[in-house]
């Protein structure tokens, strides 16, 4: 089997690439620069996995791609995926994270139509939805650039699944992090500074609103998920969750008391970090990926919290390794 994935170099593309590479696929990753992820080696995946190079948003190139790679599988991963960043870069987020997904569709239909295509959803489709829990049936109501952006390659994946008889999913994911997460969102945010502060290097930490609650998972378990999506006999739509919110304030106890700190003796609230719009309380229901796929989550809050600021810690304590070891947010 021969996969394709956008946003290799990303958090959940790390961990899809591993678990492919575990059941012998060939894989290609789609970068825009082969020379530069040639020079990086992509961390662990150095000689382990082909490129392609390829931009979302230049569709000669997807094209391209996906003509000389004649994928079994592809997997969109990539996207300006930051929703703060959406606020500021509206267009761009569109223009990538909207719009990328309809030309990797194109490409495809053109030149793999008989590839199975994943696209990553998120939970931010549902904003306001009204509900107490989250399932495929939920009315989208986005509540940000990115959320919209999300939505419309959501439904255009059902489009091109319904009207050209693609095998075409959408994983609506909520919530999921790792060690691997960009240090620009919360959890690795909070992770990381908990081990400066703890090493001494940093006295603080400031933070926006800390009773938002969130439905987080690991990423590791997220992209075993979107694998068993396209092992199904007919595609179809899953919302991948826990279950479970946390609140912020959750996280940072369980981070820093991690490290045998107090966390209200370092964090500070900054107004400059609220969002514009904060949604509202997302769980998502994943009874359909139960049943359906076998699904669980295997790691519980608590263990990948831990797990990140371990991951952290050593990282601080041996700078060397940073260069070697971090994989870059997707």
């Amino acid at each position: 089997m021969r996969a394709l994935i956008t946003g290799v170099a990303g958090q959940d593309g790390s961990y899809l690439a591993e678990l492919l590479l575990e059941k012998g696929y060939e894989v290609y990753g789609i970068v825009r620069n082969i020379a530069r992820a040639q020079r990086q080696g992509l961390g662990a995946f150095a000689g382990k996995i082909s490129y392609a190079e390829a931009d979302l948003t230049d569709q000669t190139s997807l094209d391209r791609a996906v003509e000389q790679v004649k994928p079994d599988e592809v997997y969109n991963l990539a996207g300006q995926t930051f929703v703060p960043v959406s606020w500021t870069q509206p267009l761009l987020t569109m223009e990538v994270t909207g719009m990328g997904a309809l030309r990797m569709l194109e490409a495809i239909r053109r030149h793999a139509p008989h590839a199975r295509f994943l696209q990553v959803s998120s939970s931010e489709i549902f904003g306001k939805s009204g509900e107490v829990h989250q399932s495929e049936t939920t009315r989208l109501q986005p509540h940000s650039p990115y959320g919209a952006a999300k939505m419309f390659a959501h439904h255009i994946t059902i489009n091109y699944r319904e009207s050209y008889g693609m095998f075409a999913c959408s994983c609506i994911a909520f919530n999921h992090e790792s060690p691997r997460r960009g240090t620009e969102f919360v959890t690795r945010k909070v992770s990381q500074q908990a081990a400066r502060i703890k090493l001494g290097l940093a006295d603080k930490l400031k933070m926006g609103n800390i009773e938002g609650r969130r439905d987080w998972g690991f990423a590791g378990d997220y992209v075993r998920a979107m694998w068993l999506m396209l092992q199904q006999p007919a595609p179809d739509d899953f919302v991948i969750a826990t279950g479970i919110t946390h609140t912020v304030k959750d996280l940072l106890e369980i981070a820093f008391s991690h490290l045998g700190l107090d966390w209200q003796k370092y964090v500070e609230i900054d107004s400059v970090l609220l969002r514009p719009a904060e949604d509202n309380l997302l769980t998502g229901d994943a009874s359909k990926a139960n049943k359906i796929l076998g699904w669980k989550p295997t790691v519980t809050f608590e263990q990948m919290v831990r797990m990140m600021v371990d991951s952290d810690m050593s990282l601080l304590s041996n700078p060397a390794s940073l260069a070697e070891t971090s994989i870059a947010g997707d």
